[in-house]
């Protein structure tokens, strides 16, 4: 029998008010089930509303839940690597707190995680504007063209990764480019990717940030530098 994982849960949040207490609540009771030990970690992107407020309460009433926070908003890559810089289980899990993903389907990840190095969700049926469909698979083309990494979701926000390996990677992205860095350096590594599908729901609360002109403009034009930076080191 396979040993039960234990997981640093890390969950960047920015403006989640309204969705990273159903998020955490769902999650808690996967963790217990699935890892033999894991911690919580809110990583608050410098939110202008109540987030670091329900965060630092749900602290209290959950033993596992640490907050991490940033001063200013300063990109969801920059969250992502204050979380995982503060990670110290054997496995770290991505979930994005805007309550599209089932905290539930965890379990895929870690029964795929055996003999792997990152478990990658991909969402099968994107509950995505048709423009947020068209811009994601012009990303993914992109990033296949000028990183080497073809997968089927590369931004998805549920991923489940050793540690070990994230830690290694020197990650420099401050903003949505972070997934694809991530899976460029790792395959660099030898990495050993597992693709798994998972349920994508229609966001029910809040505002999406990450598909505005601004962001997508500078994520081609960071993945560009990315792609001649890495091509200079071959």
């Amino acid at each position: 029998m396979t040993p039960r994982p234990t997981i640093s849960a890390v969950l960047p949040t920015y403006n989640e008010e309204a969705n990273l207490e159903g998020t955490v609540r769902g999650l808690a009771p996967v963790l217990t089930r699935v890892a033999a030990d894991y911690e919580i970690l809110v990583v608050d992107d410098g939110s202008a509303d109540r987030t670091a407020e329900i965060a630092t309460r749900l602290a209290g009433e959950i033993p596992h839940l640490r907050l991490l926070r940033h001063a200013r908003n300063r990109g969801y890559g920059a969250a992502l690597r204050t979380g995982f810089a503060a990670a110290t289980r054997e496995w770290i899990l991505l979930l994005d707190a805007d309550g599209q993903f089932l905290p539930a389907e965890l379990e895929r990840l870690v029964a795929a995680a055996p003999g792997a190095d990152l478990v990658l969700g991909y969402r099968h049926r994107r509950a995505d504007s048709a423009h947020r469909r068209f811009f994601a698979a012009v990303w993914r083309l992109l990033v296949g063209l000028l990183l080497g990494v073809r997968v089927r979701d590369t931004n998805c926000g549920f991923k489940l990764m050793r540690t070990a390996l994230v830690q290694s990677l020197d990650l420099q992205a401050g903003g949505a480019l972070i997934s694809a860095e991530l899976l460029a350096k790792a395959r660099r590594r030898g990495a050993v990717l597992v693709e798994v599908p998972v349920t994508h729901v229609p966001r029910r609360w809040g505002r999406q940030t990450g598909g505005s002109l601004r962001v997508t403009l500078r994520a081609y034009y960071e993945l560009a530098r990315l792609g001649w930076r890495i091509r200079q080191f071959n």
